[in-house]
């Protein structure tokens, strides 16, 4: 009987360090956020990935994904993954032809790094790259249907939040038109349906200055700063020598066929985000406790390390 009580303790014992090993407070109680990140192609998930990594594995909580575009206009640095894939793709005729399914499954590798339960692909012409939003809401993609879409995913879904790219004048104008679209699908529900929705930035600094799309007051954030962030430098595991962006550097390699973006491995420490002054009253309620949750919170014997 005593044995079996040591034995009890010891086991016990052994749950409690490494749950003192684990990001996040030990005893703190899940959120089960469940999230849908509204993204123009594949790849574009990294810029929220530690974000994401924390909702599904260290919050109990679920993230999809729906991806507009088919990607094929990513071909011009395709060179080494031609050599990966055994085509020339960055032929502009080969990769357009191949590039839709190989950047689904590269998204679908990506995917599983991260704990994204579902997917869609809309498969809109991802034609080149511009910073025109006009150009791709009015004669690249069938906005229309993207916008109907999305109306009814959310209906659908119950999602507590949403998120995007950040809509900067300098992005690329098929992320400023996946924001624009999320903006004005959420809008299609009832206010107290509306799930909060958020734009992230990666970057090196933990601050950063936004201000409104020209011509879209729809994308008016609450603040020209970053309402929260997410630090990929916070250390865990065994000696502290793990980090979220060990995560993120996963995600990248998933993307073989984007060449130039494999360059952005450890770049950005912090995912920045900002909260759209378009959210309803409700819904701007509950972001301050949505953030705490996804923003980790460490034991106070713990800190981020700095950059290295």
């Amino acid at each position: 009987m005593r044995r079996f009580a040591l034995v009890l303790f010891l086991v016990a014992s052994l749950q409690a360090a490494r749950a003192q090993e684990r990001p996040g407070q030990p005893n703190q109680e899940p959120a089960h956020v469940r999230a849908l990140l509204v993204v123009a192609h594949p790849d574009d998930e990294s810029e929220m990935a530690g974000t994401v990594y924390r909702i599904t594995h260290e919050l109990s909580g679920s993230v999809d994904q729906v991806i507009v575009s088919d990607g094929e206009g990513g071909f011009r640095y395709s060179y080494l993954a031609g050599r990966y894939y055994g085509a020339d793709l960055d032929t502009e005729a080969v990769g357009r032809a191949l590039l839709p399914r190989i950047r689904r499954d590269e998204a679908r590798h990506a995917a599983r790094v991260l704990g994204i339960q579902r997917q869609w692909f809309l498969n809109e012409r991802d034609d080149h790259f511009t910073t025109d939003v006009d150009e791709v809401l009015q004669k690249t993609w069938r906005t229309q249907r993207v916008e109907t879409w999305l109306v009814r995913r959310l209906r659908g879904g119950h999602y507590d939040v949403v998120f995007v790219l950040l809509p900067t004048p300098d992005a690329h104008g098929q992320h400023k038109a996946a924001t624009i679209l999320a903006l004005r699908a959420i809008e299609e529900l009832p206010e107290a349906q509306r799930p909060v929705i958020a734009a992230v930035q990666a970057s090196p600094q933990e601050s950063g200055s936004y201000e409104t799309l020209a011509g879209y007051p729809i994308t008016a954030a609450t603040s020209a700063a970053p309402q929260f962030r997410f630090d990929r430098d916070i250390h865990f595991g065994f000696r502290d020598a793990l980090s979220y962006q060990i995560v993120v550097d996963w995600v990248i390699a998933e993307h073989k066929s984007q060449g130039l973006f494999q360059t952005t491995v450890g770049q950005n420490r912090f995912e920045n985000f900002w909260v759209f002054a378009a959210n309803s009253p409700l819904a701007r309620q509950r972001i301050d406790a949505l953030s705490k949750e996804i923003a980790l919170s460490l034991p106070e014997t713990r800190s981020a390390r700095a950059p290295r």
